[in-house]
């Protein structure tokens, strides 16, 4: 996941694992979710070639560039 553009017009690249299509994606085409560890934090795309969900784990750096880029954000909470 790489980000290139303006902050009013990034574009985010972007691969799918089912049929291997890469392409770019606007910021509101993709959603990042953050959770309370690694394993529950996020993001995910519908890919524009086959229609599948994609949904990939997002580290600190990725989460970084999502969020400055303008990616809708769902905080998750702990329900214990």
């Amino acid at each position: 996941m790489t980000a290139r553009g303006s902050a009013a017009s990034v574009v985010f690249k972007a691969a799918c694992p089912e049929c291997r299509g890469r392409f770019e994606l606007a910021a509101g085409a993709l959603r990042l979710a953050i959770g309370a560890s690694d394993r529950t934090t996020f993001y995910s795309f519908t890919c524009p070639d086959c229609g599948s969900v994609v949904r990939k784990p997002a580290g600190e750096r990725i989460v970084e560039l999502l969020t400055g880029g303008g990616v809708r954000t769902l905080r998750l909470h702990s329900t214990v």
